[in-house]
């Protein structure tokens, strides 16, 4: 009984929501695991798109239950905005999303200072979106967070006097805006508590109590391996576990419970924000795959940075995450160029590492080292199985599972669930506990449908 974790192997916006978004009928729940409302997810719905930022994509699907975990951070104000906008496109939630009373809550005092610290980084901006997740997984971590459930707790009053005196003279030294008064946001509190009421539960509980009954869980990473708060390019990097482990101390669940991670690249590499980025393409070519990618954030609107795919970095996120098996969206992006580079080395100081460093100052230094493969220069747009594709792009394939070390087992060509190549492999067969056949017959009425 395979319990699956999907996650992005770059710097997130790698196409894990279509992905979760095709998979998903084979599982019987969808579990968030980190982040706020900082994720995005684009989902093409039949003739609707979806941008999700809070909601498992399998919100989209009929009786699909979803959880938020307690690894995430929650904005009530947005996650009810999310709520209502999905459901006047017409999707019933009701009876299907759980909200870990666990999670910790994003306060507008933590808006407030993640936006004047970056206001005041100038030149060394990280990129956050400024909607307070950073902060309020700092209060977490110093003991003076509120989670949802001490939001009708009778401490309330004298919790948020505290993070007023921790947050309150840090605003005042950046220049920012004063935060409201403990007892407005007591308030406010009081209004979330009676709204989030019907969501909250003790969600490991429920997640392990579905396990015993052999129900299959589907774990949605949010950002991607590189942005991890430990093992990503720091301090470049999101505030939360965004790999495999995060799943795990996000959810409650053990780590036996889990039968296997599918990690998610896209056929070149993207960033939002800054930090370094080795493979980074600033003119042409890079504008080209900005252009024919659609590249820019679902959560900020801004323009993602792009670059040839980057072997060293999907090889480390490979081993952190233990990948079974990868999804390789976006392949189609490629499809209309001459010569395509992969880099398999970065040169430091006249020395070819084939591990990714730590040092930021290495990752700034480094010079990609290139193989160079001849494009197809023919559309792969809606290639349903590998021998539609030219030659040349299934060499292209066969040299990342060669450089990362682990199998492709599917092909995204296209935005649309259904442009999707499912590869019969067994590292794809136990992920999806032996129901691959079931998602290519999916993926074919979708197709049939269209």
């Amino acid at each position: 009984m395979a319990n699956t974790i999907v996650l992005g192997m770059q710097w997130g916006d790698e196409g894990k929501g279509k992905i979760v978004d095709l998979i998903c009928p084979v599982f019987d729940a969808v579990a968030r695991y980190q982040g706020g409302h900082n994720a995005g997810h684009t989902v093409k719905f039949g003739d609707q798109h979806f941008a999700l930022h809070f909601l498992p994509s399998g919100i989209l699907h009929d009786g699909m239950s979803c959880v938020l975990g307690n690894g995430m951070v929650i904005a009530p104000e947005a996650f009810f905005s999310e709520l209502e906008g999905i459901e006047a496109a017409g999707i019933n939630t009701k009876g299907r999303i759980f909200v870990s009373n666990r999670a910790h809550i994003i306060l507008p005092t933590h808006a407030l200072l993640d936006q004047a610290r970056e206001e005041t980084r100038g030149d060394s901006k990280i990129g956050t979106t400024a909607r307070g997740i950073g902060p309020a997984y700092e209060t977490r971590s110093a003991r003076s967070g509120l989670r949802a459930c001490d939001l009708a707790s009778p401490e309330l009053d004298e919790r948020l006097r505290i993070q007023h005196r921790q947050i309150a003279p840090q605003l005042t030294d950046l220049g920012g805006e004063q935060p409201p008064r403990p007892s407005s946001l007591a308030k406010l509190c009081a209004e979330w508590a009676e709204r989030l009421e019907p969501y909250l539960c003790d969600t490991a509980l429920l997640l392990n109590q579905w396990m015993d009954k052999r129900r299959r869980v589907l774990f949605e990473g949010a950002q991607g391996a590189l942005l991890d708060i430990d093992h990503g390019t720091y301090p470049y990097v999101t505030s939360s576990n965004s790999t495999a482990g995060g799943a795990l101390t996000g959810t409650g669940v053990a780590p036996r419970r889990i039968g296997g991670v599918l990690g998610v690249l896209k056929a070149y590499v993207t960033r939002v924000g800054g930090g370094p980025f080795v493979t980074e393409l600033e003119e042409e070519i890079g504008e080209h795959l900005r252009d024919r990618g659609n590249e820019v954030g679902t959560t900020t609107g801004r323009p993602r940075r792009c670059g040839w795919f980057d072997a060293v970095a999907a090889r480390y996120a490979s081993m952190l995450n233990g990948i079974g098996a990868i999804a390789l969206t976006k392949l189609d992006v490629l499809d209309e160029l001459e010569e395509i580079k992969i880099c398999v080395g970065y040169e430091v100081k006249g020395e070819v590492l084939r591990h990714f460093p730590a040092d930021l100052s290495a990752l700034t230094e480094a010079e990609p080292v290139y193989r160079t493969m001849p494009g197809w220069q023919q559309s792969t747009v809606g290639a349903l199985v590998m021998d539609d594709l030219p030659q040349a792009a299934r060499d292209y394939i066969a040299v990342i599972e060669e450089e990362v070390g682990a199998p492709v087992g599917l092909v995204s060509t296209g935005p649309r669930r259904e442009e999707t190549i499912l590869i019969d492999r067994k590292e794809m067969r136990k992920l999806l506990s032996g129901r691959l056949d079931e998602v290519i017959a999916h993926r074919d009425k979708l197709t049939e449908s269209s």
